[in-house]
């Protein structure tokens, strides 16, 4: 080795290409969501017009896709949205507050997803552990998140080997669902509305908005590849192609799978998900038990435990991050802004997300759901569509790789859909959202009048900034 090369300076290699982010967006939205959350999905409207949310949510998912397409292709750095909006509503004004307020919020709702796959697993190893108790899902969704912490501290090209050998098995196990319940597809079954199934009362759509919020939860991560986007290879045409292929990739897998699913195991008798019925808690190996057999479904159990930890990797991975850019930023904590010595990746910020989630893990997945739903939603998707819109109007020089198709429709297209799912969820969650966002405030200017930062700063200050 040269001297040049052993006394280099740590830095972010561009490692990822279009395989590679399409297989880390793609093993992150498939995880466990879909093979846990059909039961919740189908409580809300008790039967299989619930099926309406999924559509619903993809047709929200794939607009907004595309503005983290244009927004990731024209500023292609780690951090994602931190960067988006600093950008979008003014670098030294109104962006350094939203740029804050997202990662005041991500600090809560980013370890929540994070620990909703490892509950996920610890839920669904119950297939394989009879009567787990509540205790050994906790210990085994934290255990979970020190071997994530353990495969995660190395470098990106190993990380990007790791993301499409977990990606391939996602789509082996995905793909085994549809090929193996395919023939056994009953229409009968799959169709069997309850009576007044579409009765489009206020009821109908507060029950078609809850299961839109799990269709959500489910779709997300098709962004991923944004937060790591100082690593990706040529990212003007790597990062929307991605994000593009992945969602509409994602939302056919769903699709087919959820139908042939529910067209082989009638929804009566996994519905309402709080009747606590065997199939209500592992449907996709009740529905592999019936089909091939009680050791093949425990061998699937093993695939679906593999396809939630692949994407609790790329949760992980994309969202250590965020903390990074702030830190670079000067809106975090310097500590967090530093690379590993010898393996070129944000070694702190990787243990500060990865330990947060671990200490989430004793909470409901229910209430850890609908939780970062609400955050995110607020402070990120809708604030996001802002900025994407300013940018248009305040820089249209700037170089956009990949613009938004029939701009401005899918921005109020996604904008519609986002503000649904937030005035029809519960009470609770609101509160829980809007008062993040006000604490936030309280905290942007308290830290900003004492760093004398926006808009608190001196004559001729925030140039310097």
């Amino acid at each position: 080795m040269s001297s040049h090369d052993s006394t280099k300076q740590p830095h972010l290699n561009r490692s990822f290409g279009l395989l590679h982010a399409t297989a880390l967006n793609m093993a992150n939205m498939v995880g466990v969501g879909p093979f846990i959350t059909i039961p919740v999905l189908m409580s809300f409207m008790v039967g299989p017009q619930a099926m309406l949310g999924w559509l619903f949510a993809a047709l929200i998912c794939i607009p907004d896709g595309m503005i983290w397409s244009e927004l990731g292709a024209a500023m292609p750095r780690s951090g994602g949205t931190y960067v988006y909006l600093r950008e979008g509503f003014g670098r030294e004004k109104f962006g350094r507050l939203m740029a804050f307020l997202f990662l005041w919020q991500f600090l809560l709702s980013g370890p929540l997803e994070i620990a909703s796959g490892y509950i996920g697993f610890g839920n669904y190893l119950g297939y394989l552990w009879q009567d787990i108790s509540h205790t050994n899902v906790v210990f085994v969704a934290m255990a979970l998140g020190v071997f994530n912490i353990f495969v995660l501290y190395r470098r990106i090209r190993v990380l990007s080997i790791i993301t499409v050998v977990l990606w391939t098995g996602t789509l082996i196990t995905t793909l085994t669902v549809i090929v193996v319940g395919l023939p056994h597809f009953d229409p009968k079954v799959a169709f069997d509305f309850p009576p007044n199934a579409f009765s489009f009362s206020f009821g109908f759509f507060l029950g078609l908005a809850g299961s839109m919020r799990i269709g959500v939860y489910d779709y997300l991560g098709y962004y991923n590849i944004c937060h790591i986007g100082d690593e990706v290879r040529d990212p003007g045409r790597t990062i929307p192609r991605s994000v593009i292929i992945s969602v509409i990739t994602v939302a056919m897998i769903y699709f087919t799978m959820n139908m042939t699913l529910i067209g082989t195991v009638s929804w009566r008798e996994f519905v309402p998900a709080e009747s606590h019925l065997p199939a209500s808690n592992y449907i996709v190996s009740i529905f592999m038990e019936r089909l091939m057999g009680k050791r093949f479904a425990q061998f699937f159990t093993l695939m679906i435990l593999v396809t939630t930890y692949a994407s609790v990797f790329a949760l992980l991975l994309g969202y250590s991050r965020i903390p990074f850019a702030a830190a670079k930023d000067g809106t975090f904590f310097k500590v967090f802004g530093k690379l590993h010595p010898k393996k070129d990746f944000p070694y702190v910020s990787l243990l500060l997300i990865g330990t947060v989630a671990i200490s989430v893990c004793f909470l409901n997945l229910g209430t850890v759901i609908d939780a970062l739903l609400i955050l995110r939603i607020v402070v990120q998707f809708i604030a996001q569509i802002g900025a994407v819109m300013l940018l248009r109007k305040t820089k249209p020089d700037m170089p956009r790789p990949y613009r938004i198709w029939f701009y401005p429709i899918p921005c109020f297209v996604a904008l519609v859909g986002w503000v649904f799912l937030t005035v029809t969820a519960k009470p609770i969650f609101l509160q829980i959202g809007f008062g993040v966002v006000a604490a936030g405030v309280m905290a942007y200017f308290i830290w900003a009048n004492h760093t004398k930062r926006w808009p608190f700063e001196g004559p001729g200050q925030t140039a310097a900034q």
